[in-house]
């Protein structure tokens, strides 16, 4: 379940190459970005880029995973790295609604700036407005490249539903912002004076009493006065929002586009791929992770199965046989002319005389003195009894929490059955992924038993992205 050696993509020449200076790592969410972003990171540092990491994950794993106490808005420099290579690495967060107030204050003069930001709109909109986290991580971005103290930026993209959302949201929130419906909210504060109430009173007055009513006087009044407000410090939403996005479509930035072996992240990663060459996106290739392996892919899912039943109906078997033998050894047994074993009489219970003894007397004879019962509460008896109970209590199967070797051996078969058939499962979705897009190189990393929490770790997924290694050593055959 290799691939074919023709479509591995081999990331150590994208990362050494000083002419790449963004890699975006893009995808659906829960695919593994961040640690992707941040093993590409460390790499890349180690062999003597100076990096900066921009994520945009909330859960801020990947400050726990570099040892960071947490991440802001301002790249942080990364200890414990190799640095024998004279490479740097940095970590930041983006925090999207400082950077939004970074952009008014750069762009406004005091008073100004202080009016937008205290606007209640703007606030709402800095804090959550769909879309806004994207625009701000372009924003960010576009920054970072301006600043030109990092020779490599590698991007972590907004966690999001659909990966289409780094590429679409920044464009619809910059839409609607420099919109018609804007632009005519905005007409009296653009018009002004008795020229601006003049026109409103032509028509307008109506509309704006409607929308009045629907979103509030207030609300009205505040995205009237943000939007002019922003429009007239540094130009229109959209106008940002291109620029950014040529920063992209620029020689030097690099798309991975990273999903997992499942069939709606493949799917995401086939609508990407498409879309960034309709866009002219530079793209370099595709990183699947968690990809499942195993080291006994002789043995099929469907064999593994029947020898698993076999095993169980072998040791169903030996149960029965065993509960069979219990069972004769504890229940009556016929003896030497019709008398029952002697450990049930009731007329030698307790007796110290052997069976050999009483049964040498055929004509009904006592035994000698002392044999009449009178030691019946005797040590002997007594155990005697305890020996009678045990063995009469048959087991038909094994001791509590103990399993035989059949059992357990027919457990193991069923997992790795299991895993066989998701390995099938993967390896057809990335059949398909292939057959649409044949041209696509792609890195594969192998399934780790737990999360990635620091720079060994994410070393080790570095090592993999870049060599393609399986999940277990091949051997010879």
């Amino acid at each position: 379940m290799s691939l074919d050696p023709a479509r591995v993509l081999d990331l150590d020449p994208l990362l050494d190459d000083p002419d790449t200076r963004i890699v975006v790592c893009c995808g659906s969410g829960g695919v593994g970005k961040t640690t992707t972003a941040a093993a590409l990171g460390l790499r890349a540092a180690e062999r003597g880029r100076k990096v900066v990491v921009l994520t945009i994950d909330p859960a801020r794993r990947l400050a726990q995973s570099m040892g960071i106490d947490s991440l802001d808005n301002v790249p942080r420099r990364v200890k414990g790295i190799d640095d024998s290579a004279g490479g740097e690495l940095h970590a930041m967060m983006l925090d999207m609604k400082r950077t939004f107030d970074e952009i008014v204050e750069a762009h406004a003069d005091g008073e100004r700036a202080a009016v937008i930001l205290n606007n209640p709109f703007y606030q709402s909109l800095s804090a959550g407005f769909a879309g806004t986290q994207e625009y701000m991580a372009m924003e960010k971005l576009g920054q970072l490249r301006a600043r030109d103290e990092w020779d490599l930026i590698v991007v972590d993209t907004p966690p999001s539903r659909s990966a289409l959302d780094f590429l679409d949201a920044p464009k619809r929130l910059g839409s609607f912002l420099d919109g018609r419906l804007i632009r005519l909210l905005t007409a009296p504060a653009k018009l002004g004076g008795r020229a601006g109430m003049k026109f409103l009173n032509v028509g307008m007055s109506m509309m704006t009493g409607t929308l009045g009513k629907l979103l509030g006087g207030q609300l009205l009044k505040d995205v009237q006065t943000f939007v002019a407000a922003m429009d007239t410090t540094f130009g229109g939403f959209r106008t940002r929002a291109d620029a950014t996005y040529k920063l992209l479509q620029a020689p030097g930035t690099a798309f991975l586009v990273v999903a997992a072996p499942e069939r709606d992240a493949l799917r995401e990663a086939a609508y990407f791929v498409e879309r960034l060459a309709a866009e002219d996106m530079p793209f370099a290739g595709l990183v699947l992770n968690r990809v499942h392996g195993s080291g006994a892919t002789h043995l099929s899912a469907e064999r593994a199965l029947a020898a698993a039943e076999n095993l169980d109906a072998e040791a169903a078997e030996d149960l029965e046989s065993t509960a069979v033998e219990n069972l004769d050894d504890a229940r009556i047994v016929d003896q030497e002319g019709g008398k029952a074993g002697l450990r049930n009489s009731p007329d030698t219970y307790g007796s110290s005389e052997s069976p050999a003894s009483e049964t040498s007397a055929p004509d009904g004879s006592e035994g000698p003195a002392g044999s009449d019962g009178s030691d019946e509460g005797s040590p002997a008896a007594t155990d005697s009894t305890d020996a009678t109970d045990r063995t009469d209590a048959p087991t038909d199967t094994p001791p509590h929490g103990h399993r035989t070797v059949e059992q357990l051996t027919a457990g193991l078969l069923r997992l790795h059955a299991e895993r066989m058939q998701l390995l099938s499962r993967e390896q057809r979705t990335r059949d398909r992924f292939a057959a649409l897009h044949p041209e696509v190189a792609v890195a594969e990393v192998a399934a780790l038993p737990g999360d990635v929490h620091d720079l060994a770790g994410l070393r080790d997924i570095g090592d993999r992205l870049a060599a393609n290694r399986p999940e277990l050593p091949e051997t010879d055959a």
